[in-house]
């Protein structure tokens, strides 16, 4: 008899032993030699927590609200691509475990099943879509129309991804969308191209259909056209915080794409503070990568971020057991920023600040 599931490592596990090669690969590898994939992990090891005693009441209230809608607590998930890889129901148990659970869930541009699929799935539950600008500009326009058709309640474009990252595993395995999955936003060439021409079929694909010239004038672009709120999604520095808050985005995303792009990048949790300190009155700051436990949830709440999200998790859960995975993978970690919440002394999110946390070298001048 196989042991409980009691931690998103151990549903890490159990996954790597169903999901084939060719895809637990591709969703669990970054770029280069995966420094920045560690520094993902270690640098969320580094910030200590700094409890507060006999402050916490009996329940904690986890509720949110941004953009104008609650989430039962301030854990999302991210978007992340082609989930049919990991169990036949895909995107759309995702997307039903995070309705489930009252959060937030974005869909990929380039998903296994379609906006529609999702909004039928899940009506009115909140979901974000995740967009890839492609170099057919009205191709691009019509995917942000049917996610406002669909009522999808924002737009996430992603910035860091003109082209794709420099990813190993995905070469030397010359991955492929299995050949019953299609791309399910699209027709034609756009929907079945995932196949290797020799090399990863992922970056052959992207480099012929994504925009490689991708610029802040084309973020303008997308706020002129769409009334959904834009949130741009893979910010590392306050310099492109500040440019992205003066053209009136209404989210910054921090997050180095799971370290799937530039090896050597920041963890996001440590591009994290600066990006507060620049623009964090002015915009809605959200943040992905690393996240493994309620602990580092709590962490980058109290360094600013107004939501944690996280993608392989999900994945993770997903492959085990489909919906129910997803949702269990949620409840851990719901229990989890509980717990941290109870013995820090914070009964609602508004309560978690910056002097719950220190990092280590703080930690050790104090």
């Amino acid at each position: 008899m196989s042991s409980p599931l009691v931690s998103v490592k151990d549903y890490e596990k159990r996954a790597a032993e169903i999901i084939p090669r060719n895809a637990l690969d591709y969703y669990r590898s970054g770029a280069g030699d995966e420094l920045t994939l560690r520094l993902n992990r270690l640098s969320f090891e580094r910030i200590r927590i700094r409890p507060r005693m006999l402050r916490s009441g009996s329940k904690r209230d986890m509720r949110v609200t941004l953009f104008g809608e609650q989430f039962a607590m301030p854990i999302g998930i991210s978007p992340t691509a082609m989930q049919r890889m990991a169990h036949p129901d895909g995107e759309v148990a995702n997307a039903r475990a995070a309705a489930s659970r009252g959060v937030a869930f974005t869909l990929s541009t380039i998903a296994t099943s379609s906006i529609e699929e999702i909004a039928e799935a899940t009506p009115g539950s909140p979901k974000w879509f995740q967009l890839y600008i492609y170099r057919d500009r009205a191709l691009t326009e019509s995917l942000v129309r049917r996610a406002e058709k669909a009522g999808f309640k924002a737009i996430v474009l992603t910035v860091d991804a003109p082209m794709f990252g420099l990813r190993r595993a995905d070469m030397r395995n010359k991955f492929s969308l299995p050949p019953h999955l299609i791309l399910a936003n699209f027709e034609g060439r756009q929907a079945t191209g995932v196949q290797s021409q020799g090399g990863s079929g992922i970056n052959e694909y992207i480099t012929e259909q994504l925009d490689p010239t991708l610029s802040w004038d084309d973020v303008k672009w997308l706020l002129n056209f769409t009334k959904l709120p834009v949130i741009v999604k893979g910010i590392l520095t306050r310099d492109d915080a500040i440019l992205a808050a003066d053209i009136g985005v209404q989210g910054i995303w921090v997050s180095n794409h799971g370290a799937r792009q530039l090896d050597s990048v920041p963890a996001s949790i440590e591009a994290l503070p600066e990006i507060v300190a620049a623009v964090g009155n002015r915009t809605t700051i959200v943040l992905d990568g690393g996240i493994t436990e309620g602990t580092d949830v709590f962490k980058a709440l109290a360094l600013g971020a107004k939501m944690v999200f996280f993608g392989r998790p999900a994945l993770w859960g997903l492959a085990v057991d489909g919906q129910c995975g997803v949702e269990r993978v949620l409840d851990i970690l719901k229990k989890e920023l509980d717990l941290t919440m109870a013995f820090s002394g914070c009964q609602s999110i508004a309560d978690i600040t910056r002097g719950h946390v220190a990092h280590e070298i703080e930690y050790s001048k104090l």
